[in-house]
């Protein structure tokens, strides 16, 4: 099983990035996704996820309205795209996955990637 995140980098406040996550070794349809990040100093927080389907996305109110998940199965990734970002969402994001077909969220996960670097800052 293996997750790798990649596409962080440095970005001027209000830029974008898109995140992708590229998972092999299991059947990404059946696993909930999740984005999370971990700054300096900080707890890891959970921020975005999204069903096995692809149907049901969640996120954190710091990610609502300006971040959004999706995947293609097909494809065996997983993406956030990250508009309006701010100086606050300087972190490491990684993802998660987890083999799961319930309504929210999953509590916990059982799969991780290395994590990517972004980092918003003029």
């Amino acid at each position: 099983v293996q997750l790798v995140e990649s596409g962080g980098g440095l970005v001027q406040p209000g830029g974008s990035l898109r995140l992708s996550c590229a998972t092999s070794g299991f059947s990404l349809a059946l696993y909930a996704i999740g984005w999370f990040r971990q700054a300096p100093g900080r707890e890891r927080e959970e921020i975005a996820c999204i069903s096995s389907s692809g149907g049901r996305t969640f996120y954190d109110h710091s990610a609502k309205g300006r971040f959004t998940i999706t995947r293609d199965n097909a494809r065996n990734a997983v993406y956030l795209q990250m508009n309006s970002l701010e100086p606050e969402d300087t972190a490491v994001y990684y993802c998660t996955a987890k083999m799961y077909s319930g309504y929210y969220c999953p509590t916990e996960y059982d799969y991780w990637g290395q994590g990517t670097q972004v980092t918003v800052s003029s």
